[in-house]
This record gives structure tokens, sequence and C-alpha cells, in this order.
């Protein structure tokens, strides 16, 4: 059997590709060496300390691919304060679009657990075992597995995360630039509600953001070059960093989980196709999450490729492949270089005039109305 794609990697971006092409009907596989559980009445305990800010226009994808968990486990967010380091300010709020909402926060095991639901309600075939070596053609791939078994396919799309071994198999070479700087995750209860409220603040070259959960929750993600700070206090400790740091907006915090950090890199690989092969996700591209937008990156891959290959025979055709590359190249750079420029601009504690005019022009994009409006929709997917 020769498959029509062969997909690396189910995680989110890859679930999420093996769904969609399965609705057009697409001979797919999956290659995941660590199923993760789609029984949603185990993880009803606890809070997962990786959320992400899920656009409407990704959300709405998620649900045509029948795959977007239950709304007690999702927070809608409908405003959004950001404050700079010396008295600059930027608000963002939904009513102000005629929106219902500006994101989605979603827990990561939840949306990862409704799209394997669908992966199986399908019976697309998945494969436990692990990636040994991949041998492209003019007209065809095959994969070789540890056990020796060998799959053909017409397409290998690697969605295996940032150290992407697909990628590696492809000769792609990557450019990576280090933030020196670590996000810092865990959960906590608010003593106040926070009203559908996300903050962010930039603060001494560091970025604290405070991502609304269901009740009164918190999901924090703090942006430090110093992440041992703040992992290695015991949790009432951390709960009171974290309360000090946002100014005590929300009251008093208590911990619902233990932190723990990853390291921000910026990567931009030199191509995302290659012969039978093409990146989606951390794979083709890592940004600094100060935004929230890696997975929905990842997630416009999957409707761009789904999109663009309907009706198409052939799902590794190198013109198919180009164009898919062509027509991400705009969203992702203009993604990278927004968050980049934004963390280095407030990263900067070396030149005196920088604060004054980091804060003003906050100030100034939030008195005009217009271009904060087309600003929050960009960001939206609108």
């Amino acid at each position: 059997m020769i498959y029509d794609a062969l997909i690396i990697g189910g995680g989110l971006v890859g679930a999420a590709m093996a769904v969609a092409l399965k609705q057009q009907q697409r001979r797919v596989a999956l290659l995941e060496i660590r199923p993760p559980a789609a029984d949603t009445a185990k993880l009803e305990q606890g809070w997962d300390a990786r959320i992400y800010a899920i656009s409407p226009a990704n959300r709405a994808f998620l649900q045509s691919l029948q795959a977007w968990p239950s709304e007690s486990r999702i927070q809608a967010v409908c405003r959004m304060d950001v404050r700079g380091d010396n008295g600059g300010r930027i608000e963002f709020d939904a009513e102000a679009i005629h929106a219902e909402r500006l994101t989605s926060i979603a827990e990561n095991r939840w949306l990862l657990a409704a799209l394997w639901q669908q992966i199986r309600a399908l019976d697309i075939p998945v494969f436990t075992e692990a990636a040994a070596a991949i041998a492209t053609e003019i007209d065809s791939a095959t994969l070789t597995l540890d056990n020796g078994e060998t799959l053909k396919t017409k397409l290998i799309v690697g969605a295996d995360g940032a150290g992407s071994w697909v990628r590696g198999q492809a000769d792609i070479r990557v450019k990576e630039d280090a933030y020196g700087h670590h996000g810092v995750v865990a959960n906590f209860h608010t003593e106040k509600s926070h009203g559908g409220t996300a903050y962010q603040w930039f603060k001494n070259g560091e970025v604290l953001a405070y991502l609304p959960l269901p009740g009164n929750k918190i999901s924090m993600v703090w942006s430090t070059a110093e992440p041992e700070k703040l992992t290695l206090l015991p949790p009432e400790a951390l709960a009171h960093a974290v309360t000090e740091q946002g100014g005590g907006i929300l009251g008093k915090l208590s911990p619902l989980s233990p932190a723990f950090a990853f390291n921000l890199i910026l990567r931009r690989p030199e191509t995302t196709v290659a012969q039978r092969i093409m990146l989606i996700g951390d794979a083709a591209h890592t940004i600094h999450p100060l935004a929230g937008q890696g997975v929905n990156l990842g997630f416009g891959d999957v409707i761009e490729f789904a999109a663009l290959s309907r009706g198409t025979p052939d799902l590794g055709a190198h013109q198919l492949l180009k164009r898919y590359m062509q027509n991400r190249l705009e969203p992702v750079r203009t993604m990278q270089l927004a968050c980049d420029g934004l963390f280095r601009l407030f990263g900067n504690q070396s030149l005196p005039a920088l604060p004054w005019l980091r804060n003003n022009g906050l100030n100034l994009v939030n008195a005009a109305a217009p271009l904060k409006h087309q600003m929050i929709k960009h960001a939206m997917g609108l």
C-alpha cells in the first residue's frame, strides 16, 4: 500500500493534519511512539500547565474537525491588558471589534485528547515503532522503522517538534537564535476574578503573562534569563513572587501546579520543503511565546496545505509543496519578526531613551483605535 501522506509526530499540529487530510478521504497514517490517552474522564483532575491561546480562526478549524474540547475546560478571553515598563499600556476589547471573544485559552492535553478521539474514530493507522531512515525518489518516499518495516508514501510530513528528526533526515539547515531566556509556566488560583482578561507585563527585560482559566484560575508564563529564581522556589513562595510581579492585580495567588521551564529559541529553517517532504508546526518555525501564536502558526500550516491540496491527486508533488512554502513564508516571518522585535525592544535596558520610546509607542497605538483594531483582528486570524 502507498499512503497519500505519512505524518511523523502526533502532537497537536501533526494530529490536526492527519484528521484534516483523512476528512478529504486521503490514505493517511501517523507515526507516534507515545500515543496520548483520548479518555477525557481521566483528564478531569488538575490543570495542565501547558496551555494555548487559540485564535477564533483556529477554533473554527478545530470545530470543523470535530476536535474542539468541552467548553467547560475553555476560557474565553474578552479583554487583553498589556503594560510596559514605564507607564505604557495598550488594551484590547472584544466588544470594540464586535467579536464574541479575542481568543480561547485551552489546555494541551484536552486539545490533544479531542484530536486523538477523531484519529481513532476515523480509523487512521498509527505506528508506534521509532523511525530509522527516510529515502525519497521523484514519485514516492519510503520510511524505514526500527523493526525493519518499510512504509511507502507520496509525502512525509515532519510534525515532530523543534528538534525535528525529519528536518535532519532531509538535511535542512536551520538558523537558531537563542533568546537567553526560559519560559517558566505554572497554574494558580486567584483571590479575585479575572473576568476573562489576559494580562501581560514587560518589566526589567522580562515578560510576565497571566492567562485566564475557567473559574478563579490562571496560567502564568514568565520569560526570564534566570529561571532558577522561580523553579527552585517552594510553591507558596513562587505564588508570592508571581503575585508581586503582577502588582497584586488579581489578589493573592495560590499554587495549583508545579513550575517548569523551557528554553526560548527563534528557529528559521532554510526551507520547509524538500523532495517528498514538508515541515509543519515547530519543525518549521518557533517564535517567542509573548504573543501566544506558536501553535496558531502550526494550525495555519495545516489549514493552508489542506486548502491547497484539495482535489490534488499527488500530495507530494513538487509544485504543490513549493506553493505551500511560498504561501506560508509571509505570515510566519511576519509573526516571528513582530514577536522578536517586541521582545528585543523591551529587553534592551542599556539605551536611556528606549523606555520613553517604547512606552509612548504603546500609548500611541492604544489611542489609535483603527490601528489597534486591525492589529488584534490580524492576530485573531480575521
